[in-house]
């Protein structure tokens, strides 16, 4: 898929990895329309960009439609969505405080993994319409995981099971899309210089750094927009979970 010039959707545009690939995508030429549920931060990077805008809670079907339709309008249609939409909750499945509360588990699982499926279908009904360009490609969706989907940690039962789903939704959504020249891959990033992360003290920072085989730091969130990159321009990678971690295995705590 060629960037310039193609309608591209960055769901959870507004911060992190999302915002990252949402300025990747536009350096190249893409017409980008970046959705957020946070509105202030998204409408302030859409004003900096020149990009369009939708307020956009991956549970809330109709949201997610008024999103893939404002991108849908672009010359072309909608041809790349990039779903980083994602949240995490740290508790262990019992201790001595009792069993983990269901609510907080049905909130990760509602957001990862529910919201990624909302972003995927309804991007790639989207793109199922559009002129088959060479190899009568249509569109490719890109979701992203995490390595907590190999590698869960003690506290990481809701987080773990929610990007093991969408790891496990790739192929069957790559098969079933294949017909219409639709790609779904899915990127597992490690530990990335993200928002979440950038709360921690610095020293605690560079100990996480350095627990990374190479290179021995934090994941910069341009590292994963260029390998999103990379997934839309290469057509041969269809159906693919990639890690990106520096070769990092995750110990259990």
């Amino acid at each position: 898929m060629q960037i310039d010039g193609a309608s591209a959707l960055v769901v959870g545009g507004a911060s992190g990895l999302g915002e990252a690939t949402a300025r990747a995508l536009h350096e190249r030429g893409a017409v980008v329309t970046i959705a957020d549920v946070n509105a202030e931060k998204g409408g302030t990077l859409s004003r900096e960009l020149g990009v369009e805008f939708a307020a956009c809670d991956v549970r809330e079907e109709e949201q997610v439609q008024a999103a893939v339709d404002l991108a849908q309008r672009a010359d072309g249609g909608l041809r790349i969505a990039v779903c980083c939409a994602g949240t995490g909750w740290a508790q262990k499945v019992a201790g001595s405080k009792g069993a983990h509360p269901l609510l907080p588990f049905e909130t990760i699982i509602s957001i990862n993994l529910i919201g990624t499926f909302n972003v995927l279908r309804l991007a790639s009904a989207a793109m199922v319409g559009n002129d088959a360009l060479e190899d009568g490609e249509r569109g490719v969706c890109v979701n992203t995981a995490s390595i907590a989907a190999f590698d869960g940690q003690v506290g990481q039962i809701a987080y773990s099971a929610s990007k093991g789903g969408v790891v496990g939704m790739t192929l069957p959504a790559a098969r079933d899309l294949s017909q219409y020249g639709i790609r779904v891959n899915t990127i597992a990033p490690g530990l990335f210089d993200t928002p979440l992360l950038a709360a921690l003290p610095e020293d605690a920072r560079q100990k996480l750094g350095a627990g990374v085989p190479y290179p021995q730091r934090l994941g910069a969130p341009a590292e994963y927009a260029l390998l999103a990159c990379q997934i839309v321009e290469n057509r041969m990678l269809n159906g693919e979970t990639i890690r990106l971690d520096g070769a990092l295995r995750m110990p259990p705590r």
